[in-house]
């Protein structure tokens, strides 16, 4: 019995792959697949990366420097560049610190620290960028393939009737001229549905590039759960971007109004001489800060500016991002109303319209020409619903996927 059991875990296991690769792709599946694959993503998380290490030094102090010389070297007479002869000569070696406050250095950190946080939300950003591409590609695929469909339908039924002419006149009661009527609009059906097809592999090879070849077959797309206004601003990528750009310039100008006090350098050495006692030195070394109000000032005045600028962007961006709310939400629901809208007043009636008209050519009671063009609306009907579904899915993507996954969390 173990055996047996073994045996079928083994090919149970063998098989899964298959058996999940034969399953239709989510479109949580493709967000997923393309935030693993895109390079783009990894490129911004590195940036991230290299920021959050520089961050990492920026509150240490800077690196002691090791001194080393001979003093009053001979460079004439006898004794020139001898350095064992005259008693004034020194070898000497030392080591000086440049020292900062504590928080002038906590000053630095915050600053850096700030600088981690925008570059982790731009990362953010780019992911959420990669997410809606996707989503488009997704169901640009999904109404590609609808569409193909309806041509490939059309194609069918006027195939089918062509048949049905044809032997109508073999019979004696069709005529050439519906049988060649027929024929031509055989052809038109046939090229529309290459048309199609074209355009489903062309949406296909779009998918791909986000995805990988996982796209073999496509689960309908599901409901999306669409943002209030207060939380597509909240979660706006340009908008997070840019409040942190504020606390950026903030902790900039903060670093800098810090720098009005100087950094004091202290230089300890030895001094080795022959025949005569060796030495030690101590030393600070102070800046004169002589003209703060055209150096230091100035530069803090500079960054108070970039604060400004900040946030008046995040102001007009704010500004720019409820606009494009209010456009997307209305678009969302006037497209819907068009489509209840046109399911009922159009494709209805379209589609009665069709069964009608087929009903009466086959028993003489209608011209081939009422026929095609009954059957003509409904295909159009079917295609203007298609393309309205399909923009108010792209404009539900655009409000659900636009916004930073999870908010605005960091």
């Amino acid at each position: 019995m173990f055996i047996v059991a073994l045996r079928a875990a083994v090919l149970a296991a063998a098989f899964l792959p298959i058996l999940a690769s034969s399953q239709p792709l989510t479109l949580q599946q493709a967000l997923e697949l393309a935030s693993r694959r895109s390079e783009a993503t990894v490129a911004a998380r590195a940036g991230a990366t290299s920021a959050t290490e520089i961050a990492r030094g920026a509150g240490r102090l800077p690196d002691p420097m090791l001194r080393m010389g001979i003093e009053n070297l001979p460079v004439t007479g006898p004794d020139r560049f001898n350095p064992s002869t005259d008693f004034m000569t020194m070898k000497r070696v030392g080591i000086s610190q440049e020292w900062l406050s504590r928080d002038k250095r906590a000053a630095r950190e915050a600053a850096a620290l700030a600088s981690v946080e925008r570059e982790s939300i731009q990362a953010r950003g780019v992911e959420a960028t990669t997410r809606l591409q996707t989503a488009f590609a997704f169901l640009d695929v999904w109404f590609a393939q609808s569409a193909r469909d309806i041509a490939e339908r059309a194609e069918r039924n006027l195939r089918e009737e062509l048949e049905v002419a044809r032997a109508r006149m073999s019979a004696g009661p069709g005529t050439a001229t519906e049988t060649l009527a027929l024929s031509t609009a055989h052809g038109l059906a046939e090229d529309a549905a290459d048309e199609s097809r074209q355009q489903h592999a062309a949406a296909l090879t779009e998918l791909k590039r986000w995805v990988g070849d996982e796209t073999a077959e496509l689960s309908s797309p599901p409901g999306l759960e669409l943002p209030t206004e207060a939380q597509y601003l909240a979660s706006h990528p340009t908008l997070v971007a840019l409040g942190l750009d504020i606390e950026v310039s903030r902790r900039a100008a903060e670093a800098a109004a810090s720098e009005r006090t100087s950094n004091w350098t202290w230089e300890v050495a030895y001094s080795q001489r022959t025949g005569f006692s060796d030495m030690m030195s101590f030393g600070v070394s102070i800046p004169l800060q002589v003209a703060p109000a055209q150096r230091q000032d100035r530069d803090i005045a500079a960054r108070l500016a970039l604060v400004d600028k900040a946030r008046s962007e995040l102001e007009e961006a704010t500004r720019e991002a409820a606009a494009e709310f209010r456009r997307l939400s209305g678009d969302t629901t006037r497209l819907q109303q068009r489509i209840d809208r046109f399911r009922t007043g159009v494709l209805s009636p379209a589609r009665q319209r069709a069964v009608v008209s087929l009903t009466a050519y086959r028993s003489n009671q209608m011209p081939i020409a009422g026929f095609f063009e009954a059957r003509n609306a409904e295909v159009d009907a079917h295609r203007k619903l298609l393309s309205l579904e399909r923009e108010l899915a792209r404009t539900q993507a655009r409000l659900a996927f636009k916004p930073l996954a999870n908010g605005a969390e960091r």
